[in-house]
């Protein structure tokens, strides 16, 4: 007598990098918990001096290292029991059925991973370029920011050895990689990312910034052109804005 059981569905383990956020941190974990009793909750700090870490420790277990978002999530990705890696920024509002949606999306065995859809709750044309325009970025050309809540097989991540450590666009970049073992997929659901990056420096300076630096990658610019471009354009907002204002700390 044969029986037949479905497999048991994917283990997730969520990884969130952080970096002083203390004021953002607890209800994006409270959303998950909530969504997810099972989920296996990794917060990769990279050295905050607020209350960052005491205030995850409630909800997640914490891993400090060294600052860097790809050496964080690389890091909390050695010690993760899950069957597939997701990870979710600090400054994030998910979708209500976000935990079902990437397993149900992972119980497809020919996908690699995938991400969500992303909302920018802000008025505003500039607003609009960036998430509606990068939600058909993503379909069109296949590439993901982080923003996008990105998802991936534990098995495809280790294969194309996790992220490369480099100062910016190291999110897209395993996006792209992650193509080599299997087919990707962007969910319908949004996740909503805080407009404070734009808000801090001007949403049309912010979106003309992520323009440019989208545009040099799908030309197939290097990394190291498009991280001086990065800190070229960096240097003129800060001296454009005034003095004794916080200086340019959003990165694509």
């Amino acid at each position: 007598m044969h029986s037949h059981s479905q497999a048991a569905p994917p283990r997730i383990t969520v990884i969130v990098p952080t970096f002083n956020e203390e004021e953002r941190i607890e209800p994006l974990l409270q959303q998950l918990r909530e969504q997810g009793p099972d989920l296996e909750l990794l917060v990769a700090d990279g050295g905050s001096t607020d209350a960052t870490a005491r205030i995850a420790e409630r909800w997640a277990r914490v891993l400090p290292g060294p600052k860097g978002r790809a050496r964080q999530m690389n890091a909390a990705a050695a010690h993760a029991r899950g069957d597939v890696l997701w990870f979710v920024h600090a400054d994030s509002v998910l979708p209500e059925d976000a935990v079902a949606q990437v397993r149900h999306a992972m119980e497809d065995a020919r996908l690699a991973g995938g991400c969500f859809r992303l909302a920018i709750p802000a008025g505003g044309l500039a607003y609009r370029i960036c998430d509606r325009w990068g939600n058909l970025g993503v379909d069109l050309f296949k590439l993901a920011c982080g923003d996008h809540g990105i998802f991936v097989r534990r098995s495809a991540f280790e294969a194309v050895g996790g992220y490369p450590e480099v100062s910016l666009f190291e999110d897209v970049e395993l996006y792209r990689r992650m193509r080599r073992y299997g087919r990707v997929r962007q969910l319908r659901p949004a996740i909503q990312t805080s407009p404070r990056r734009w808000e801090d420096h001007g949403p049309w300076r912010v979106t003309r910034t992520y323009l440019l630096l989208w545009a040099l990658y799908l030309g197939g610019a290097s990394m190291e052109t498009l991280e001086r471009v990065y800190r070229n354009v960096s240097r003129r907002i800060n001296e454009q804005k005034e003095s004794g204002s916080p200086g340019l700390t959003f990165r694509p």
